[in-house]
């Protein structure tokens, strides 16, 4: 049974939530969340295809922490992107599109000397490094050694920007770009009194580390001096060779929070309580009508730290990372149109049976889609009659069995 119909639910948040007191002495905090790390502009394909049958591209951006600070700025959180890059037109057109999702863009460095990194990508899923992946996985090509992100370093970031926020966003991507990014990396995620909450998204390529030997065991040491992980099923069995949520949490017992996701199936959170028990919560995904799974990941995250900054149970942060993660599925970029709050806050309030009966679609989170039902098969809202059979799962759904309830434990 879902809280809102009665059942006895857990109200949890993170030991150092981004809405607690701010301790005595810390920095005052002048924006709810920071993301840091490199954004490139992406290529993305006219037409299906390999990339060296593809004629054309469309220019977007693209990143992950760019990503998370633009949704989170679009769904009315006060959001900074810190970050470096080149003097070059690629750079102008990365500021102005960050900027025009209403992020902070002030801490942004410009490097006269390095090229702000691009790539091209096809519409598919990236590789994770496990074996016997699907042979269709999406290709990307990146054009970012020696980028402007790429010499980010301790000494050249100021530390006021990092740490006047109540959540600092980070990833493992910026640690795989170079040694002064990975000393950028180890300097943020060190526990200190007066820091924010430490968010972090393992985000496994390992097609980026130089060392792919070495990614692993750095990303995990990372991971564990943070206060809140994202990490993907698929990512800790590519990367660590761990199978299942609790063995996950069995190896990274140190944040307060883990999430672990399961692609299409849904995602378990872990909250530690302060008897050091976890509080343990499970929330199925939605059906999707995908267009490119790229980005997902980082709106999912974006959705949970919205619900963590406005103190929601950690259920309500699941279904909130779902909700905005359908938003990047069902766009053909990076970043998507996340739903409004209004209309995501009643969406994750449903019961069991109305967030099942769900299906979305490309357009679902245009204004008044979800009143009229979609005539076009944008999205049903299960109290509209009639509809639309539009909504289809995603091929990744049919492959991973579904749980049949919603669960929050204790253990």
């Amino acid at each position: 049974m879902h809280p809102s119909e009665g059942a006895r639910a857990i109200v949890t948040r993170p030991l150092n939530a981004g809405d607690a007191r701010v301790p005595a002495g810390a920095p005052a905090r002048d924006a709810e969340v920071v993301c840091l790390g490199e954004s490139m502009v992406t290529f993305l394909p006219r037409a299906p295809g390999r990339l060296a049958e593809v004629p054309a591209f469309d220019r977007a951006i693209g990143g992950a922490e760019s990503n998370v600070a633009c949704t989170l700025a679009r769904t009315g959180h006060t959001a900074r992107w810190v970050s470096r890059v080149g003097t070059d037109g690629f750079g102008d057109h990365l500021l102005a599109a960050v900027a025009g999702c209403g992020v902070d863009t002030s801490h942004v460095q410009r490097d006269p000397l390095r090229p702000t990194g691009i790539y091209f990508r096809t519409a598919g899923e990236r590789a994770t490094g496990l074996d016997g992946e699907a042979a269709d996985r999406g290709e990307v090509l990146y054009y970012r050694a020696g980028s402007a992100a790429s010499a980010m370093t301790p000494g050249l970031l100021d530390p006021a920007a990092l740490h006047r926020a109540r959540i600092l966003h980070l990833t493992g991507i910026t640690a795989a770009l170079s040694d002064g990014c990975l000393g950028v990396l180890r300097t943020l995620t060190r526990r200190t009194p007066d820091r924010p909450l430490v968010s972090f998204d393992v985000n496994y390529r390992a097609d980026l580390w130089r060392d792919p030997a070495q990614g692993p065991g750095l990303l995990l040491g990372l991971a564990r001096g943070c206060d809140l992980v994202f990490v993907g099923e698929d990512e800790a069995a590519a990367a660590w060779d761990l199978h299942g949520s609790r063995t996950v949490r069995a190896a990274l017992p140190e944040p307060a929070t883990l999430v672990v996701k399961h692609g299409a199936a849904g995602a378990t959170a872990f909250d530690r309580q302060p008897d050091g028990t976890d509080t343990v919560t499970f929330a199925p995904a939605l059906r999707v009508e995908v267009v490119a799974p790229v980005g997902a990941g980082d709106a999912f995250a974006a959705g949970f730290l919205s619900g963590t900054l406005r103190a929601l149970p950690v259920f309500t942060r699941l279904r909130l990372g779902h909700l905005t993660a359908a938003a990047a599925l069902t766009a053909p970029g990076d970043l998507g149109t996340p739903p409004g709050r209004a209309l995501a806050d009643r969406l994750a309030a449903l019961g069991p049976d109305g967030w099942g009966a769900l299906r979305l679609g490309p357009g679902w989170t245009a204004d008044g889609a979800h009143r009229t039902g979609g005539r076009t098969g944008t999205v049903h809202d299960p109290r509209t009659p009639n509809p639309p059979a539009t909504g289809r799962a995603s091929t990744a759904e049919r492959h991973v069995p579904r749980r049949s309830r919603d669960s929050e434990v204790r253990t």
